[in-house]
């Protein structure tokens, strides 16, 4: 039987078993990463990914996704539908097997899935686990099958329930609340990563809808993705809201080595480098094998060109791999039939023997634009050049912040308070917002777990910045310092050595008005675009001071937002009485004394901080170059999407 005609035959037997469910509800966060925000939408994220494995095998080019009113989802694929006819060595149906033994599924046999998305992860059976309720449909060989389960248990026999000429597959679950801190799913972020993967996977249409959200004619929100250019348009969108430095986006796509590779690259007027990394669809923000490919194959095939074409010939200074990567936006992806995962994240591919193909195909396509395009070619050489110098000058800059300082013998910044603690598992700085509310804060805080670093206005905006004005700023200086980590490391001049990190708990405390919110939002985007590696190791947070204090008589308390102020102020009136309450708005954290500061925002036993995660590289990528480049019209219609309650201080 050829390798065609054996995956064409989706049947019981395809379905191989590899172990059982029983550790999963014991112990969530090992199999879904964490029972937050994030695991929740990784639910979803398993769900669809066997119906993407039907796409990726050519039997499936639909998919719906609802997030139902009782915040239950729904998927259905048109594909062939899970098999349900008895599995010869579990003696039950193989919807059953698919369902309740964990890593149970047609990806894990070769003669089914070629290739299989989401290959890392855990199936549909973890999802049932962590479900109260689950109910699988599955229409094919003209009938329609349907089994329900309670938290991973089966209420009865796969059972047929009536007769249809369609096919595919419907699951339907509901999140155990008793195992998740939050049950509620946020449809922006299901929307970004249906969208990632409709471009990743071109000619697939992903519905999703939100059956929460229905307007005044009763109509739900609904958003219909599909892409029929892929990785080409991907980079197009990533780069939307960049001024762009050659009209077209370079486009490769093939097999080399047996691997399929498909690679879209484009150059922008900005100073940053955007390399979206996918193998099997899972993005791989750790990079790996794959990316040093592309790295290789981008970095020697510009080199030859431009030492060919002579326009390096005056330039006294070395061209090194990150120069070529300036204001370079790329996607690739790779599909690989047994990737083996590395890493922090689990998201750093190790299988060496995809270098090369990919290595080959960039160089390739890169080879055959540069000898078609002769002007776009002599721009990107000249940026790369510019980059160069740049990169000299920052070099230089970036050294004056890692050289010691002489006269403080510590090298720390003056303005730094620190702490006593010297295990930075244990330790915890503040950037704060100016002067005077790090005044306060170095008063209130407990020296010996918290170092205070106050900064003066608003620091630089690295999105619009060459590296070596950001390197020279006073601010960004003090922020390299005080954390002890150094720039670069044998694999990424760019990247961050995290070795002598001094702080485990970076924590960023601006007011609660407009002007706190920019900062904070500047600070963010210096964090994202020169220090990712603190965001992704889970070391960065936002503090939440309250907005008001609710008074009467000796009586007092914090309010958060609107309504919990509101709801004090009844309780605080007492059945009505419209009496002595009094309500303090606090526009800035130096209104607070040194005792409420400690008492709200900064004591580890009341306070609140929210931990800043990337949840989808790609989608961050782009709202940071929307919020912070030049071009206004997308920041605008941003705001006014996100600020229905914003309201204007007086």
């Amino acid at each position: 039987m050829s390798e065609a005609e054996s995956r064409d035959n989706y049947s019981a037997d395809n379905i191989q078993v590899l172990e059982g469910l029983e550790a999963v509800r014991k112990r969530p966060a090992m199999y879904i990463g964490d029972v937050g925000l994030k695991g929740l939408h990784h639910l979803v994220y398993e769900v669809v990914d066997n119906s993407i494995d039907e796409a990726l095998a050519g039997y499936c080019n639909k998919i719906d996704v609802f997030i139902n009113e009782n915040n239950s989802v729904t998927v259905i694929d048109n594909g062939r539908g899970i098999p349900t006819a008895m599995h010869t060595k579990e003696k039950k149906s193989a919807l059953e097997v698919v369902m309740t033994v964990l890593h149970a599924g047609g990806k894990f046999d070769k003669d089914t899935y070629k290739v299989s998305g989401g290959l890392h992860g855990v199936g549909v059976s973890c999802v049932n686990a962590l479900s109260t309720h689950l109910m699988a449909t599955v229409r094919r060989d003209g009938k329609v099958f349907q089994q329900e389960y309670n938290i991973g248990k089966p209420l009865y026999p796969v059972k047929e329930v009536g007769e249809s000429t369609e096919t595919g597959t419907e699951v339907t679950f509901q999140p155990d609340a008793s195992i998740f801190d939050y049950t509620e799913f946020n449809y922006d972020t299901l929307a970004a990563r249906m969208r990632e993967l409709a471009f990743l996977n071109k000619g697939i249409t992903i519905n999703l809808t939100d059956r929460r959200n229905v307007d005044e004619n009763g109509k739900m929100h609904l958003v219909s993705f599909h892409s029929d250019g892929g990785l080409r348009e991907f980079a197009s969108y990533l780069d939307r809201n960049r001024e762009a430095l050659i009209a077209d986006v370079i486009y490769f796509e093939g097999e080399r080595e047996g691997i399929p590779v498909e690679v879209a690259l484009t150059y922008n007027t900005s100073y940053t480098e955007n390399i979206q990394a996918y193998v099997n669809n899972i993005n791989t923000h750790e990079g790996g094998t794959h990316l040093s490919g592309f790295r290789r194959g981008l970095t020697n095939t510009l080199k030859k060109y431009a030492t060919d074409s002579g326009m390096l010939a005056k330039e006294k200074i070395e061209i090194d791999g990150d120069d070529f990567r300036e204001g370079l936006t790329a996607v690739l992806s790779v599909k690989v039939a047994e990737p083996q995962f590395e890493g922090q994240t689990k998201t750093k591919l190790g299988n060496r023997e995809v270098t090369a193909p990919v290595s080959q195909a960039v160089s390739e396509m890169l080879s055959a634009y540069l000898e078609e395009h002769p002007v776009e070619a002599r721009m990107i050489v000249e940026k790369v050049i510019l980059a160069a110098r740049a990169r000299h000058a920052a070099r230089k800059a970036r050294e004056m912040v890692q050289r010691k300082n002489v006269l403080s013998g510590s090298g720390l910044p003056g303005k730094l308070a620190d702490c006593s603690e010297k295990d930075p598992a244990a330790c915890e700085i503040y950037f704060v917002e100016g002067d005077s509310a790090g005044g306060t804060a170095k008063q209130g805080r407990d020296r010996h777990f918290q170092a205070i670093l106050p900064l003066r206005g608003k620091i630089l905006n690295v999105e619009k910045a060459m590296q070596y004005k950001i390197f020279e700023n006073e601010e960004i200086k003090n922020i390299y310092t005080a954390l002890g980590v150094r720039i670069g490391t044998e694999e990424d001049s760019k990247a961050l050595n995290l070795e002598k990190l001094r702080y485990h708990k970076i924590i960023i405390m601006c007011d609660a008005d407009v002007d706190g919110s920019h900062i904070e939002t500047l600070i963010l985007t210096f964090l994202f675009r020169y220090m990712k590696e603190l965001i992704e190791h889970g070391y960065i947070y936002i503090a939440t001071p309250p907005l008001y204090q609710v008074k009467k008589g000796t009586k007092s308390d914090y309010a958060w937002n609107e309504d919990m102020r509101d709801r004090l102020i009844q309780e605080f009136k007492g059945g009505g009485s419209e009496s002595s309450v009094n309500v303090q708005r606090y526009k800035g954290l130096g209104e607070m004394n040194a005792e409420q500061l400690w008492e709200t925002t900064m004591n580890p036993e009341s306070r609140t901080l929210r931990q800043v995660t990337i949840e989808n590289a790609a989608e961050c990528d782009q709202i940071f170059s929307m919020l912070m480049g030049d071009d206004v019209p997308p920041r605008r219609e941003f705001i006014e999407r996100n600020a229905k309650y914003a309201k204007i201080d007086a």
